[in-house]
């Protein structure tokens, strides 16, 4: 006659019980701390993290339905031990620790490699555009703030008017003119801010510019020197200062940036970046970046891979398509002890039958860095590790975020949008940790 028990209703090989177990195995001291001397019941942090945990491993991301799933679903229930955290303490508690799960990221990592189903050795790289909680729509350029702006001022001095021979003045009903006022003077400092924040990142981007442009410019008088005559090419353009008209900012959420994404477009987005192990498919690093173009992140992810614990391993070597293709990129990998694979350009999809079975030429005499990796990508070798690379991020990306739902951050800015990936991949990497568990 007893109530039945919420772990009598699971299988034995379910996620929900694999998710339970490996978060009791990681080191949350640095969340329990912080509920101590509090005075009041809270949940403990393994419970809520496991329901941020399994809900991001089987699509449920809103703090809301994850507390509605407490109460509808047995795989949650089992989790929160037959309790219900509100909405208000799942959203607080992910924002607030989002630095923290961040570090559990690599725990997670450790005791793959423990159970035996991580490997190192061949990492590929790729990034995916993932929309910001924010709308396209409230992105404004700062030609057209520039517009609003002097329409706004002359709609003042037209109420300022108005109020000046308001005796006189035809006022339409129900207008107040000091509420109208006060509305467009708000919006007039709204938009000064906006247009501030532009100039700051263009007078950014001009620096950055101008460093890469005398950097040309000093490789041009290089190469001049050591052959003798002027390369060909035209000379590279000075960047220009000052905001662009087309120069943009979201009211929303401002770190975001409008990009590209698959399909054609532009939608309002960050750019997600993830290096995976070939083999498992467990992410291994992560990162979040401002940039559409991805041929700077090679750099800040081996800086991430090389921080790794000792104990995962070496990785030997890195593919990547051909958008981080660079020879600086190729000196990177080389300098971080990584044989580098990058597509030097874009590769055919069905390529010719001689074209793919031709013998691969003879390896050139002194090869620079960016050569030698050249020849090695048309070696039988080389072919078939650089054919890992599609099916080992873009299966993962696929998965998050067409069978997972995982398109749009739910928080804004950048740190919570980095901090949103960690919990997303670590979600990932404990869900394949799952099925490939021999257990």
């Amino acid at each position: 006659m007893l109530p039945p028990s919420v772990d009598e209703w699971l299988p034995e090989k379910h996620l929900a019980r694999f998710v339970v177990e490996v978060i009791d195995g990681l080191d949350l001291s640095a969340m329990s701390g912080s509920y101590r001397g509090s005075g009041s019941a809270s949940y403990h942090p393994a419970l809520l993290l496991g329901l941020l945990v399994y809900g991001y491993a089987t699509g449920v991301f809103s703090s809301r339905k994850l507390e509605r799933a407490s109460y509808d679903s047995v795989a949650f229930r089992f989790i929160a031990a037959n309790d219900h955290p509100d909405h208000d303490t799942i959203a607080a508690f992910r924002r607030r620790f989002l630095n923290e799960i961040n570090a559990l990221f690599v725990q997670v990592l450790l005791l793959a490699r423990e159970m035996g189903v991580l490997k190192m050795g061949t990492i590929a790289l790729d990034g995916t555009k993932i929309h910001a909680n924010a709308s396209r729509h409230s992105a404004l350029s700062y030609e057209h703030a520039g517009k609003i702006e002097a329409q706004l001022q002359a709609e003042v001095a037209d109420l300022m008017a108005k109020a000046e021979g308001a005796d006189t003045a035809d006022i339409p009903d129900g207008m107040s003119i000091p509420d109208e006022l006060a509305r467009r003077e708000e919006r007039l400092r709204k938009l000064a801010e906006a247009r501030t924040k532009i100039e700051a990142r263009a007078k950014e981007r001009y620096a950055r510019e101008l460093a890469e442009h005398e950097a040309k410019l000093a490789a041009r008088v290089a190469k001049t020197a050591a052959r003798g005559k002027k390369p060909g090419g035209k000379p590279p353009r000075p960047p220009t200062a000052g905001p662009l008209p087309q120069d943009q900012i979201n009211l929303t959420d401002e770190e975001s940036r409008i990009m590209p994404v698959a399909g054609g477009g532009f939608e309002q987005s960050y750019n997600a970046q993830a290096a995976v192990a070939a083999g498992s498919m467990l992410v291994v690093a992560a990162d979040v970046v401002q940039a559409a173009n991805d041929k700077q992140q090679i750099e800040p992810m081996l800086d991430k891979i090389e921080s790794l614990p000792t104990e995962l391993g070496e990785a030997e070597t890195l593919l990547a398509d051909t958008g981080y293709f660079s020879a600086g990129n190729v000196e990177a990998c080389e300098k971080a002890g990584i044989d580098p694979l990058i597509a030097m350009g874009r590769q055919p999809h069905h390529p010719p039958l001689q074209e793919r079975f031709e013998p691969p030429p003879p390896a050139p005499e002194n090869p620079t860095l960016v050569e030698a990796m050249a020849h090695r990508l048309k070696t039988p070798e080389g072919r078939d590790l650089y054919a890992l690379r599609k099916q080992t991020p873009e299966p993962v990306f696929g998965i998050i975020k067409s069978v997972l739902g995982f398109r749009q951050f739910s928080m804004r800015g950048l740190e919570k949008a980095r901090g949103e990936w960690s919990l997303v991949t670590m979600a990932w990497n404990m869900k394949r940790m799952f099925v490939l568990n021999p257990a």
